[in-house]
């Protein structure tokens, strides 16, 4: 199929002779423009994608997909009501925790964090926890050690702090303690580590320890009671509904809560950001498009002898605002495929080579995560083109108004 012979004027109009070389150095400027920007838009984006991914994968991974707890803080028999969870639609594993505040020490340090009871048996079903252990297993929180110590699994970042490793005694300081005329005394343990975990986010590493459910009901006092039950679901996206599903069927006093509203505010800003940044960054495509109109506009300047000639030849006005308006989407198609297919190779890059680090107390995560969704470089290209055609609208409707008689008299 043959091109119209607008996009061959077009063409040969921004490919200047000598004596109008700087409209051509203008018309590269107006590229490099567009490319940029498009480039500039790709990365920025399929880096806030990839946070926004890797978060979370990090938090479903060290967290389950729904939680249930009981307004009463705690509730017996947890396998019971953690066997009637399962028996709800939608549920692929639950498994039963406690959960609590704690001081821990070793040596002289002193540390605040979260002490966690789990079930050996089932939490592998549902967390990560069991492959997140870089030292020991969780199966050595179920024995007790020579000296008749529990067993402790600690987050790196919070041994790290403490100064201890596997082998090492920690004492925990928990709330529930003994109860005397002035006042509740929280009740100190002695535990023994038998373990180092590191899921990948600084906060949990920093401050979470685990031991056995069993273990932790006998230090907070409540043997035989659950503080809630963490459930995986077959589907993340529909936890919500699944969540609902388990109020229905346990009813009062039990609540469940899924991951998208436990981060909420979390995932609620990074979209937020996100939509921030594309504006911010279609900024320097309307930069590009200033570019262009001028461009343009200096164009039609120049060839207003040959505006008039190709009209008294038969040319339209409509052929005429087709010329300029082609004549400035080549800038922008140039500048935008130029840009995506940078902007896409230095995301293949950062991805396979992973050679941005980034500091792990900070981000959670040490390198710099790319995700390139193929729907947001739709996106990106069509803004870029749209902006980029709205810019020759102008200049094509001025050339398109010039006088033959008046333009071409005194030649």
């Amino acid at each position: 199929m043959s091109l119209p012979v607008e996009f061959y004027i077009a063409k040969k109009y921004l490919l200047a002779k000598r004596k109008q070389t700087f409209i051509s150095i203008i018309s590269f400027i107006s590229v490099a423009g567009v490319t940029v920007g498009v480039m500039a838009l790709i990365i920025v984006l399929a880096v806030m994608s990839g946070f926004e991914g890797e978060l979370k994968d990090r938090i479903l991974g060290a967290t389950a997909h729904v939680n249930v707890t009981s307004i009463d803080g705690s509730f017996p028999s947890p396998h019971e009501v953690t066997a009637r969870v399962r028996k709800v639609e939608g549920v692929v594993a639950a498994s039963p925790y406690v959960f609590t505040q704690m001081m821990i020490s070793a040596g002289g340090n002193t540390v605040g964090g979260v002490l966690r009871g789990v079930d050996i048996d089932t939490v592998g079903e549902v967390t990560r926890l069991p492959r997140d252990i870089r030292a020991g297993r969780i199966s050595d929180l179920r024995r007790k050690t020579p000296e008749g110590l529990p067993g402790i699994i600690l987050g790196k970042e919070l041994a790290l702090n403490l100064g201890v490793a596997p082998g090492d005694l920690v004492q925990v300081l928990v709330p529930g303690g003994t109860v005397t005329p002035l006042g509740a005394f929280p009740k100190i343990a002695r535990l023994r580590v038998v373990g180092v975990s590191e899921s990948g986010m600084y906060e949990y590493d920093a401050t979470f320890a685990y031991v056995s459910i069993d273990e932790a009901g006998r230090l907070l006092g409540t043997q035989g009671r659950a503080t809630g039950i963490e459930v995986r679901v077959r589907d993340i996206y529909r936890a919500g509904i699944v969540a609902a599903r388990i109020r229905s069927a346990l009813g009062y006093p039990f609540w469940a809560k899924d991951w998208m509203q436990s981060n909420r505010n979390l995932f609620s800003a990074l979209r937020l950001e996100k939509v921030v940044m594309f504006i911010i960054l279609v900024l320097i495509v309307l930069v590009a498009a200033f570019n262009i109109i001028s461009t343009l506009i200096m164009v039609v300047m120049e060839k207003n002898k040959d505006i008039a000639i190709l009209m008294t030849m038969g040319a339209t006005r409509r052929t005429i605002r087709r010329i300029f308006a082609l004549e400035g989407l080549i800038i922008g198609v140039a500048g935008t495929t130029i840009g995506t297919v940078s902007g896409a190779l230095l995301c293949d890059l950062l991805k396979r080579y992973q050679f941005i680090r980034l500091p792990s107390d900070v981000y959670y995560i040490s390198t710099l995560p790319v995700s390139l969704d193929p729907g947001t470089v739709l996106l990106v290209v069509a803004s870029s083109v749209l902006i980029c055609f709205l810019a020759t609208v102008y200049p094509s409707v001025q050339a398109s108004r010039v006088d033959p008689a008046e333009a071409i008299r005194y030649e």
